[in-house]
């Protein structure tokens, strides 16, 4: 099981956020999810949200840490990524 995850980076809501996916599959990606604690609601498509404060948990529960463009790239290259829908966009 690897899981990656990049720098809490990403503000939102008062908080700084880092994003945690897997190259393999959703259902190893919310397995891990669910080791260390991240509630459901945290699942946005492709990936789970992880505030800063729980950064270093998911690292030392083996998350792998990683760039974000690193991240994408894995995400994309596993055929897992689900980009946001451009506004207008019916697809």
């Amino acid at each position: 099981m690897t899981l990656y995850i990049d720098p809490p980076n990403w503000p939102g809501h008062g908080r700084m956020w880092s994003h945690l996916v897997s190259d393999v599959s959703y259902e190893e990606l919310h397995a891990f999810a669910a080791l260390i604690g991240a509630p459901a609601r945290a699942f946005d498509r492709d990936h789970y949200d992880v505030p800063s404060e729980r950064y270093r948990d998911a690292v030392a529960a083996g998350a792998v840490e990683v760039g974000s463009k690193e991240l994408v790239r894995r995400l994309t290259a596993a055929g897992l990524r689900r980009p946001k829908h451009r506004s207008g966009d019916r697809r």
